[in-house]
């Protein structure tokens, strides 16, 4: 691949919002800028180039994207003394050139299909000036981004996407489209990737996917994530998480390799939105409270020290109180050991978008507040659980509050925080696993000391 020797010498700053895939996604465009010849550089202000990744998933996205994209007309010039902003993720795919009408300081669209084409976009931006934006937002017959160059945000860890897309279609989701249908990669692929990145020092691997437990269903007829579960923890990758995960799709066979292969951490993200079974069906969940907590059951009889947390919406439109009753029941039946909470936000284009709902603001923010003190309560009391233990964090980086502190992760995915033990740097530790004997347990994290070798 040829890059333009328009970036050469160019700063850059990217900007992510949104889910893992984002975060991925602008890994490969910094991996693309890199090898253009750019160099990365911490904030805006000192960027010839401002790169925002953008998600639509929730109205607060949209407006973090507009108010920090249009304060770049304000800010202060760059080292070329021009500079270029593109937008790409979700809200790029869905908007196209229409955000140059409401964000005057845009330069570049690229879609999410899209990621290669960004440095001649850029280029064309560069030559041409303030002119037309420069759009790119085709979807059809492009690869998949994990063909291009990557520059990771950890050493240690990894996002590897198996698929993009999803056929799901849940009433209140844009996602299917801005990111179209399921497109899986091939077992090969995957597998070789991981691969590459082990032997390059990589500990922890992320599969990722909209929907991971239907990987393979367009290429070979059927899934086949359980199958590629194994063959990716034969890799000698010591640590393999995976999101995002349906109900309907996490099949006995997915339950087993979770519990047979070492490398799969003991946490499974596993989102039921709602607990009652009337606004699953107008949800499109395609499941009901029944056959969750049935599969939550099977889950624990499998794994019984498997963690596991959820996403929920609150207020989705005809939710009623019995609705949310039921959804409080649920979580405390399914034993979340923590959750992401939502109010419902409504995404024009979405079929949920279009039905009537009079629920005062009010009464659906006192909802959410009793199910975020639900959910608070459970985090604390399971991380109590953990007290005395010794658990193995994956040392990250240190603590914004205090750089003697060393900040990680978890086997089941809880943050720990643990001091820099005396004779040791904060460098030296990032990227290392961590035995750490847990004296204290918040609702939110863990705190303990260094109990053993440092590996």
């Amino acid at each position: 691949m040829t890059y333009p020797q328009e970036l050469v010498g160019k700063t850059y700053c990217v900007r992510t919002f949104g889910c893992q895939m984002n975060m991925h996604d602008s890994e490969r465009v910094s991996g693309l800028l890199d090898a253009c010849g750019c160099q990365e550089v911490a904030d805006t202000d000192g960027a010839d180039i401002v790169v925002f990744m953008t998600c639509c998933v929730r109205e607060k996205a949209d407006e973090r994207l507009y108010g920090q994209a249009s304060a770049m007309v304000s800010a202060p010039k760059p080292p070329c003394g021009r500079r270029v902003v593109a937008v790409g993720g979700c809200i790029a795919q869905r908007d196209g050139a229409r955000l140059r009408e409401q964000v005057p300081a845009v330069d570049v669209v690229f879609g999410t299909s899209a990621l290669a084409s960004l440095p001649g976009l850029l280029a064309e931006a560069f030559e041409e000036g303030h002119g037309p934006v420069e759009v790119d937002t085709v979807e059809e017959g492009r690869g998949f981004s994990t063909e291009l160059p990557s520059h990771r945000a950890q050493r240690f860890h990894a996002w590897v996407p198996i698929m993009t897309g999803c056929n799901n279609f849940c009433t209140y989701c844009i996602v299917p489209y801005v990111r179209g249908r399921e497109k899986s990669r091939t077992f090969e692929a995957i597998v070789g990737e991981c691969q590459l990145l082990v032997a390059d020092g990589v500990r922890e691997i992320t599969l990722l996917g909209q929907n991971v437990n239907s990987y393979g269903r367009n290429i070979y007829g059927e899934p086949r994530f359980a199958e590629l579960l194994r063959a990716v923890g034969e890799t000698g990758v010591e640590r393999l998480r995976f999101t995002s995960s349906n109900p309907k799709d996490l099949s006995d066979a997915t339950i087993a390799a979770m519990a047979e292969t070492p490398a799969v951490m003991p946490h499974l993200h596993l989102a039921v939105q709602s607990g009652s079974t009337r606004i699953l069906k107008a949800m499109n969940r395609s499941y009901t409270r029944e056959e969750y907590l049935d599969l939550v059951g099977r889950l624990r009889a499998a794994m019984p020290d498997l963690a596991l947390s959820t996403d929920i919406i609150v207020g989705f439109p005809g939710e009623t109180e019995k609705d949310f009753e039921e959804t409080l029941s649920l979580v405390r039946e399914a034993g979340f050991s923590s959750a992401y909470t939502f109010i419902y936000s409504r995404r024009p284009g979405t079929p949920a978008a279009k039905i009537a709902d009079d629920t005062p603001r009010e009464v659906i923010q006192e909802r959410f507040d009793r199910l975020a003190d639900q959910v608070a309560q459970q985090a604390h009391d399971y991380n109590q659980g953990e007290l005395g233990r010794t658990v193995v964090a994956l040392a990250e980086g240190t603590s914004k509050r205090d750089e003697r502190v060393m900040v990680g992760h978890s086997e089941k995915n809880v943050t720990v925080h643990f001091p820099v033990p005396e004779g040791s740097r904060p460098e030296d530790l990032v990227g290392r696993m961590v035995p750490v004997r847990v004296e204290e347990a918040r609702t939110w994290y863990l705190r303990g000391s260094v109990a053993g070798e440092v590996r």
